[in-house]
């Protein structure tokens, strides 16, 4: 079973992928235009950044708070065997093509990880394995067969065990709890709010007050938080509460984060 470390991304066993794959648009979070497939200005010859430690300030705020999930290290050493896109250009459309179907694999796996380690999911382990093994063994296709996946389907697929989860996770929180699927939230007053074993999948909690908010057992799956106020708040036991969520919320020292996820540094 992988372990949530392997499904964190590691920049430096990558060939800057995110910075060339990926398509830029001028706004809050880009400071300029990039068509995908149009390496960033700023990536080096090594592929590291050359303005990492500045990127908020040089108006990349996006670039802080994508995660691959452990996707881009993945295509690069595994699905390429090391080969990278400068040294070999007449595979670098493929190995670009390959980071989004590898980063939705990746985030198949991290809640599956997630919903293994539950002691509360004992009757779906068995499942589990069986879809876990399969996804991981999706991940180490060449890139041929992981380009023709039907990744919409193995996301139908998993969402059942996802969503029986939920639904084992948030029964074990005492009370109604409340039902805000899909809700529109944005901007909403959550400070101080109990919302232990809430059903916030798909939520936009864009710009939300979430201040003290406890959001223990909340069911956070594909929830928007950008730039959701969480200062103080209690998410050490959110369910499927992921880094780029993390990274796009609004929090510091005092907000509690479950050990698997690590305090962005811009808080």
């Amino acid at each position: 079973m992988p372990h949530h470390d392997s499904l964190t991304a590691d920049c430096a066993s990558c060939f800057g992928l995110c910075c060339v794959a990926l398509t830029f648009t001028r706004s809050a979070d880009f400071a300029m235009d990039k068509a995908a497939g149009d390496p960033c200005p700023n990536l080096e010859p090594a592929f590291g950044c050359g303005i990492h430690d500045r990127l908020r300030d040089k108006g990349f705020s996006g670039c802080t708070v994508y995660d691959c999930f452990g996707a881009g290290q993945k295509v690069s050493q595994l699905t390429f065997a090391g080969r990278d896109w400068r040294s070999e250009p007449a595979g670098a459309k493929q190995m670009f093509a390959a980071l989004p179907v590898m980063r939705q694999l990746h985030e198949l796996l991290w809640y599956l990880t997630e919903a293994r380690s539950l002691d509360v999911t004992r009757e779906l382990h068995a499942e589990l394995d069986t879809v876990l093994a399969d996804v991981e063994g999706l991940t180490t296709s060449d890139p041929d067969t992981l380009l023709a996946l039907d990744v919409a389907g193995q996301r139908a697929r998993v969402d059942v065990l996802l969503q029986a989860t939920s639904k084992l996770v948030r029964a074990e929180v005492r009370g109604k709890k409340k039902d805000r699927r899909g809700a529109d939230l944005m901007g909403a007053k959550l400070a101080g709010a109990d919302l232990r074993g809430a059903n916030l999948r798909g939520a936009y909690l864009i710009a939300a007050d979430l201040r003290r908010a406890d959001l223990r057992q909340a069911d956070l799956i594909g929830a928007d938080l950008r730039d959701a106020d969480v200062r103080g708040a209690d998410l050490t036991a959110s369910l499927f509460l992921t880094q780029s969520q993390v990274n796009a919320a609004r929090g510091d020292s005092t907000t509690r984060l479950t050990g698997r996820l690590s305090r962005p540094a811009h808080w």
